[in-house]
């Protein structure tokens, strides 16, 4: 299968997965968390690594190629349709709780870890359409204030401790969790506030994307309310919940212990692709348009992510299995720590003595 080929395929599972919990009901609402945490980590393991990099002469190519961002694009009025489709057969009568809670975690898990990896595809381009496709999917999840924050923010502080996205070692992820959502929305507020200083604009002004981006989702709030009731909203504010938590386990994920060299008071060294966990698996990376290349997107942000490249273990930190699998071992705390603070403190040293080489100025930890 060709590398387009990959990538419809894993929006094709979900694409399935999700009407088939819809029109069914009862226990296949809870399908699609079945098959994510449970078959998945079974076909990272069986389907191993791909290694695969674009060579540098055919990366122009790649980018323009249409196909990978209409299926990106695409995304948005089927996940804005399965939502709305979800939120009427959720407050329909008859369903049991367990059905509810099912369908819910279904939804919601689709909008987090498919639609906002979309949307994060689409948030990092400069051209305005994409930015407000991205912007509809993150409205639709009332996380709105992430397309600031993560821009403008994670992309400049990550791995320093002014960036709330960045888990410290040996912090748990509830701990993370709060600090995270509390932080980034602070810091989506000081941003977007900073720049319309700056532009000399009115701070709670039209010009104010936040603004924009709460009502949009309020209006979907409405929506859910006047159609469906009560149920509805608890429909919409639950997915939303559970979209943007499995966010904040993919962030905790994504930089856990690791910390870039802090060369004066408040200045830092610049962020390079070992700031980031890389994974390589190729099912994981196929349903999730490489996001697990983080390393290479923090390199270079606004590369699409059909180009990302991946890195070996000795260049970046590699984390020791998929997306899928490490989003529960986080959920364990003393799990989570037995497997990755040793890794932490193996690539801190390893990166101490890589600095030492590049500079021949011996590291201090």
């Amino acid at each position: 299968m060709g590398r387009f080929g990959s990538f419809t395929s894993g929006f094709g599972l979900f694409l399935a997965m999700i009407p088939i919990a819809l029109i069914f009901r009862g226990i296949w609402a809870w399908v699609p968390i079945a098959i994510t945490f449970g078959l998945v980590p079974v076909l990272d393991r069986m389907g191993g690594i791909s290694a695969w990099n674009p060579r540098p002469e055919r990366e122009g190519l790649l980018a323009a190629d249409r196909r990978y961002r209409t299926l990106v694009a695409l995304w948005v009025p089927v996940g804005v349709g399965l939502t709305i489709w979800g939120l009427f057969v959720t407050a329909a009568p008859g369903l049991t709780l367990a059905d509810r809670i099912g369908l819910i975690l279904s939804i919601g898990f689709m909008n987090g870890v498919i639609g906002i990896t979309y949307a994060h595809e689409l948030i990092h381009q400069p051209a305005r359409n994409e930015q407000l496709l991205g912007d509809l999917l993150l409205a639709l999840v009332c996380y709105g204030h992430w397309h600031v924050e993560h821009v403008f923010g994670h992309h400049r502080n990550v791995a320093t401790p002014a960036d709330p996205s960045s888990a410290r070692r040996g912090e748990s992820f509830f701990r993370f969790y709060f600090r995270s959502v509390r932080g980034s929305l602070t810091s989506a507020i000081a941003l977007e506030r900073a720049r319309l200083v700056r532009a000399k604009r009115a701070p709670l002004g039209v010009h104010n994307r936040l603004i924009w981006l709460t009502l949009t989702s309020i209006a979907f709030a409405a929506i859910a309310f006047l159609t469906q009731g009560s149920l509805g909203l608890v429909f919409f504010l639950g997915q939303s919940v559970v979209a943007f938590s499995s966010l904040e386990i993919i962030n905790y994920i994504e930089h856990y212990g690791l910390r870039r060299r802090e060369l004066e008071p408040g200045r830092y060294e610049n962020v390079r692709p070992e700031h980031s966990w890389n994974a390589s698996q190729r099912v994981s990376n196929a349903l999730l348009i490489n996001l697990a290349r983080h390393s290479d997107h923090h390199a270079m942000a606004s590369r699409r992510y059909q180009i990302l490249r991946t890195y070996d273990e000795q260049s970046v930190p590699q984390l020791p299995s998929g997306y899928a699998a490490m989003f529960l071992v986080a959920l364990v705390p003393p799990l989570w720590f037995r497997l990755m603070d040793p890794r932490v403190d193996d690539w801190n040293t390893r990166e101490r003595d890589l600095t030492t080489a590049r500079t021949g100025v011996h590291v201090i930890a």
